[in-house]
């Protein structure tokens, strides 16, 4: 098993970098995609992520349970990128409003189930995984609680995903930076 988790901001080349990687494995391509389309503006960024992408790599959508969609689609002669773990902790986060200050998201039952099957699989996948998430912690301190709760949960995520994953890229203006792994 190969996994390697890829950072990077908004627009930093992090999805086309993962694409990338994916093309030159010679393997069977199957992208895991966490987005939702609750606007005009998001499903036109959705249409185009699949019209970069070639042909003949499936597509499977995973909002929510991305512990057993990983499951199911790793496979030896598979290269899978979920694109991308920032948009599936969103979903995860949904409902994080209405919890009582200071709000924690282990008081999200499905946050604390998701998050804990994911961590827990990662490791035993087959295959090559592609991870793709934004590094968020670079920027400002979030105005709203729930901003400072998603804020603090991707970073909680990306570290522990990094510990798990043998290899670490961050990708600035199109330009990868290993961090961790050879």
């Amino acid at each position: 098993m190969h996994c390697e988790l890829i950072l990077g901001g908004a627009r930093s080349g992090k999805s086309r970098h993962a694409e990338t990687l994916a093309a030159a494995s010679g393997l069977a391509v199957t992208v895991i995609a966490t987005a939702t389309a609750g606007d005009a503006e998001m499903a036109a960024r959705i249409r185009r992520h699949q019209a970069d992408r070639p042909a003949g790599w499936r597509t499977v959508e995973a909002p929510l349970a991305l512990a057993a969609a990983l499951r199911a689609e790793a496979a030896a002669d598979r290269c899978v990128v979920v694109d991308c773990l920032t948009l599936w902790l969103a979903n995860l986060l949904a409902g994080a409003e209405k919890l009582p200050e200071p709000a924690e998201a282990d008081q999200l039952p499905l946050f604390r189930r998701e998050r804990e099957a994911l961590l827990a699989v990662l490791g035993s996948l087959p295959g090559r995984i592609l991870l793709v998430a934004n590094e968020v912690g670079l920027g400002l301190v979030p105005e709203t609680p729930l901003g400072r709760l998603f804020r603090d949960e991707a970073g909680r995520l990306n570290q522990a995903v990094a510990a798990i994953c043998p290899r670490v890229t961050f990708v600035a203006a199109g330009l990868p930076l290993v961090l961790k792994g050879s």
